[in-house]
Formats: C-alpha cells, sequence, structure tokens
C-alpha cells in the first residue's frame, strides 16, 4: 500500500516537474532538470522554483487568485448538460436567436458540395510549369545579385568621383583664393604705404 502512495506521489511529482519545465522552457529557454534529491527535496525545489514564476510574472498570479476565488471556470462542462449559471429562458433565447442562421449555413454547406472540383488537366499544367518557375526564380535572384554589385560599384565610382574630383577642386578652389587674399593684402599694404609717403 506504501508504495503505491510512494510511486503516485513520485509520478505526480514528476508530473508537475514536466509542466513546469515546459513552462520555464517556454518562458526562459532550455534548462536542465536536476532530479538526483528526495521526492521531499524535489517538491519543494519545485514549489520553489513555481513561487519564483509566479512572483516574476504578475499575469500567473492573478491567474491563480482567480483560480482560487472561481475553480469552476477553468473546468468546462461536459457538451453533453447546459450551462448550470444559464436559466432554461436564456438557453431557450441563444437557441432561437441562432436559429436564422441555420438554414444559411445549410445553403452554404449544400453550395460547397454542388461546387465542381476542377479539371485535374489545369493542375496538370500548373504541376508541369514549376520547373519553369524555378528557374524564372533562380533569375530573379541572379538579376538581384547582379543589381546589388552595381549598386555598390556606382556608389563607390560616386564615392572617388567626389573625393578626388569635386573635393580636390574645392581644395584648389580654396587653394587659390587664400593666395588671392593673401596678394590682396599685400596690395592693400604697398597702396597704403604709397598713400602714406
Amino acid at each position: 500500500m506504501e508504495s503505491i502512495i510512494d510511486d503516485t506521489t513520485l509520478s505526480t511529482i514528476s508530473l508537475l516537474e514536466g509542466r513546469l519545465l515546459r513552462i520555464e522552457h517556454l518562458l526562459y529557454g532550455s534548462s536542465v532538470p536536476e532530479w538526483t534529491v528526495s521526492a521531499i527535496r524535489g517538491l519543494q525545489d519545485l514549489e520553489h522554483r513555481f513561487s519564483k514564476l509566479v512572483q516574476h510574472i504578475r499575469v500567473y498570479g492573478e491567474l491563480l487568485k482567480l483560480y482560487k476565488s472561481n475553480p469552476t471556470l477553468f473546468q468546462p462542462p461536459p457538451a453533453s448538460q447546459p450551462p448550470p449559471e444559464l436559466s432554461l429562458e436564456a438557453l431557450r433565447a441563444i437557441v432561437l436567436s441562432a436559429a436564422s442562421s441555420y438554414p444559411a449555413t445549410a445553403s452554404t454547406l449544400t453550395a460547397i458540395s454542388d461546387t465542381p472540383v476542377p479539371d485535374p488537366a489545369h493542375s496538370a499544367g500548373l504541376v508541369t510549369l514549376i520547373p519553369r518557375m524555378k528557374g524564372i526564380e533562380a533569375t530573379q535572384l541572379a538579376q538581384a545579385a547582379e543589381i546589388a554589385e552595381l549598386r555598390a560599384r556606382s556608389e563607390a565610382a560616386v564615392r572617388q568621383w567626389y573625393k578626388h574630383d569635386v573635393m580636390g577642386y574645392s581644395d584648389f578652389v580654396a587653394g587659390v583664393e587664400g593666395r588671392l587674399e593673401r596678394v590682396e593684402r599685400a596690395v592693400r599694404r604697398v597702396e597704403k604705404a604709397r598713400d602714406e609717403i
């Protein structure tokens, strides 16, 4: 008898740990289980990890509070029974409000069954075009690679033109303007010296 209880306890702990590991895996990535301790220690470890999970993720704590206050909320009633919180009149109103959609649904299902299946020759023709479409896709990929290469070469050419020609011409003009300013200053000094004499 005691062996059955121990087996049940260990299997329950193992299932709980499996669920917790799946949750941890979804949240944090993979984790390696360490199951070399006693069942009591394992259960304490599981409880500790679960409480850490509930503390770090607020939604889980709120779900647990909701479950403790309304345990039947998370267990749907059997499909053969109507929901116990609805009265017979409410159930009747739900069924009657959906009654108008039954003929529309039936006619839609009939229309679907009346739709002819396309000719297999057309499907076979599309299948024979697959190699051609793959060839076109390969051509498009090659063209995209070529366009990318041309774009990079164009950028390099424009960059080189800008650095060498435009910036070189700018440097040349700046040098000429600097020399011109120095010459103008020298001319002004000479003219000023003449005026003073």
